[in-house]
C-alpha cells in the first residue's frame, strides 16, 4: 500500500511540473519569423512570362525569361 502511495505522488509531482513548464512556454516571448525576401519581377520581352530580375536574361531590347528567346527577337 505504501509503494502505491508512493508512486501516485511521484505521478502527480511529474504531473504538476510538467503541466507547470507548457504554461511558461506559452506566455514567453516568441521570436518574430523573419520575412521572406521578396524578389522584383520582369516580364520577357517576347512571351510575357513573368521571372525574377536576378534569372532575366538581358538583351539589347530588354529583358527576356530565357537566350532562345533573346535570339528571337533579337537576330
Amino acid at each position: 500500500m505504501r509503494l502505491l502511495l508512493v508512486l501516485l505522488v511521484v505521478l502527480a509531482g511529474v504531473w504538476l511540473w510538467r503541466s507547470n513548464r507548457q504554461a511558461r512556454s506559452e506566455f514567453a516571448p516568441k521570436k518574430p519569423e523573419p520575412s521572406p525576401q521578396t524578389l522584383e519581377m520582369v516580364g520577357c520581352r517576347l512571351c510575357s512570362v513573368h521571372v525574377a530580375l536576378v534569372d532575366a536574361v538581358q538583351g539589347k531590347k530588354g529583358l527576356y525569361c530565357c537566350f532562345d528567346h533573346r535570339q528571337q527577337a533579337e537576330p
